[in-house]
C-alpha cells in the first residue's frame, strides 16, 4: 500500500496523537539551546514522545545516547523527523528505505524549511506517509497534551531553518 503526501490538517493531528516514538536526524546537543533540533525534540519529550537522537557528531541528548545513523536505532519509531537541508534528504530517505520493512516509520515529518519531492515520491511508494515543511514541535502543542501545556512550561518552537 503507497503512502501519501500528508496535507490535512486532521491528518497532521491524528498523527502527532498517535506517535509514540521519534528518531530524530540532526539533533543537536544543547550548545546552543535554541537551535529547533535541540528545542523541538526537547518539546516532544515534554509531550511525552519517546526521542531518539541521529546524529554521527554527538554522543547524547538529555543524557540519552544519540546514535549515528537511522539503522543504528534499536527500535523501530512511529516517525523519523529530519532536521537536516532539503539537499541532505534523499541520503536518509536511501538509509530508511534500507532498513528492513518491520522496522520502517509510518511517517518521515521534514520540519519547516525542509522539502525534498521526489525523495517524498520514494517514500511514499514504499508505504511510508510524508510530512514537509511543517514544524513538529507546532503539532505537537497544538493537539497533543503531555507533561507540559500550551501556554505554561512548554518551551517554544523556534522557527529558524535547519542548520
Amino acid at each position: 500500500m503507497a503512502g501519501s503526501i500528508i496535507q490535512s490538517e486532521d491528518r497532521l493531528a491524528e498523527i502527532v496523537r498517535a506517535v509514540r516514538s521519534v528518531a530524530v536526524i540532526g539533533i543537536k546537543d544543547g550548545t546552543d539551546p535554541d537551535a529547533p533540533a535541540f528545542a523541538i525534540p526537547g518539546l516532544l519529550r515534554a509531550r511525552g514522545i519517546r526521542v531518539l537522537g541521529v546524529n554521527p557528531k554527538i554522543r547524547e541528548f538529555h543524557r540519552e545516547p544519540v546514535v549515528p545513523a537511522i539503522a543504528s536505532v534499536p527500535d523501530r519509531v512511529d516517525v523519523v523527523q529530519i532536521f537536516r537541508r532539503s539537499e541532505n534528504v534523499p541520503a536518509h530517505a536511501d538509509e530508511i528505505l534500507a532498513l528492513p520493512p518491520e522496522r520502517r516509520p509510518s511517517v518521515v515529518w521534514m520540519q519547516t524549511g525542509i522539502r525534498n519531492d521526489a525523495a517524498a515520491r520514494r517514500l511514499t511508494e514504499a508505504g511510508i506517509d510524508v510530512v514537509m515543511d511543517r514544524c513538529l514541535g507546532v503539532y505537537a502543542v497544538r493537539y497533543r497534551r503531555g507533561g507540559a501545556s500550551p501556554g505554561t512550561d512548554a518551551p517554544a518552537a523556534p522557527s529558524r531553518p535547519p542548520e
